[in-house]
């Protein structure tokens, strides 16, 4: 596993480098891989109606659907420091991941890494019916 986390943060990384983000200066990359160990990188993009900007995580993990993936097994996140996923982000997170799903956090240059679970980030996800 040590090797995808390394591959997972490395796209984080260079989706950073990518991002749209001239109103607030912040960027973030994000990279997820499948069950099968393909790795879909994204950056969050803003947008003058600050309501309409997108999140890194969701790129990504929209990137990897629309190239019929369903199953997501980790996702990482770059940005100048650790920073947590939004929950929107988890949520949409969890439609296609396990709870126990790897998220990694890291600095810009990688020399700072959190490790956790989907679960211990979003421990009361949104299913419909409640399940």
């Amino acid at each position: 596993m040590n090797t995808i986390k390394n591959i997972l943060i490395t796209n984080a990384n260079n989706a950073r480098e990518n991002a749209y983000a001239p109103y607030s200066g912040f960027s973030v990359g994000a990279a997820v891989a499948d069950e099968n160990g393909n790795i879909f990188s994204g950056a969050n993009i803003e947008n003058a109606s600050y309501g309409l900007t997108i999140c890194a995580e969701r790129v990504a993990i929209c990137s990897a659907i629309a190239n019929g993936v369903r199953k997501l097994v980790a996702l990482a996140v770059s940005a100048e420091n650790i920073t947590y996923p939004c929950g929107a982000c988890l949520q949409v997170f969890s439609e296609f991941a396990d709870s126990d799903a790897l998220i990694l956090l890291t600095n810009k240059d990688g020399t700072e890494i959190t490790e956790l679970t989907l679960v211990e980030l979003l421990p009361k996800v949104f299913k419909l019916g409640g399940k």
